[in-house]
């Protein structure tokens, strides 16, 4: 069970939490070019998709991989499914709900060729980071005196996730020939990104949680990870109503 951060032993002065408020900002301000991306596919990868035809499913692994690696939203949202998850087994549970729920909308939005605004979704899935980061926090116990189902939480939100990359293929013209198998490529591409990105962060929390300092800095961590989903929320809110 995950540790209470609102606990006395884990609070800091106001000053720090604003300084790291500060530098989350500078951050975001500085890399605000490149989040049009956060979901969608690079320059270079829309022109390939939309050109060839017939079944490619190698450059579609790769290219769904590529999109998991780089998706940072993807990553944020993961980093706070396993923070407090000790044991590979339950590890392995959650990320399978998410890898379900993200498999199942991507596919189905593209086949039932389901609308819905890319911005909107991609606002929702900035509310799924500060949702985890929050829920690590122990914010939820405090406030509701509950505790959501995590594990629903996790494939509720995975559909999100998948529904929101649904969205932007949707924008391309894609051939109908051999778009089957080349949604699955990708799938199956995303899938091992997925798996990719998964083995740094235990690799990095092993070693991080072997180190007195986890407990102490846990708090902060989160903040920084629900101050990156707000900043996430925001810039899509604000593209929806700009746009």
């Amino acid at each position: 069970m995950k540790p209470s951060l609102f606990k006395g032993e884990f609070n800091v002065p106001r000053r720090q939490l604003y300084s790291y408020a500060i530098f989350m900002l500078i951050a975001f301000l500085l890399y605000l070019p490149s989040l049009s991306f956060a979901h969608g596919v690079a320059v270079g990868d829309q022109g390939y998709i939309q050109e060839i035809t017939g079944i490619n499913f190698f450059p579609f692994v790769y290219l769904g991989a590529k999109h998991m690696v780089s998706g940072y939203d993807h990553i944020l949202f993961l980093f706070g499914v396993i923070f407090f998850l000790y044991r590979l087994p339950h590890v392995a549970i959650y990320v399978s709900l998410f890898a379900i729920g993200h498999s199942s909308t991507l596919l189905l939005g593209v086949f039932a060729d389901i609308k819905a605004n890319a911005y909107i979704i991609d606002a929702i899935i900035g509310i799924s980071v500060i949702y985890k980061a929050l829920d690590n926090l122990g914010a939820w116990q405090r406030w509701l005196g509950v505790q959501p189902n995590t594990k629903v939480a996790t494939l509720v939100f995975g559909l999100f996730h998948g529904f929101g990359l649904a969205t932007k293929i949707q924008e391309f013209e894609i051939a109908q020939d051999g778009l089957f198998v080349n949604l699955i490529a990708f799938n199956v591409g995303v899938e091992i990104g997925q798996i990719v990105a998964l083995i740094g962060i235990l690799i990095v929390m092993g070693f991080w949680r072997r180190n007195p300092s986890f407990l102490r800095h846990a708090y902060h961590t989160n903040v920084l990870l629900m101050s990156a989903g707000f900043m996430l929320f925001g810039y899509q809110l604000t593209g929806y109503f700009v746009a």
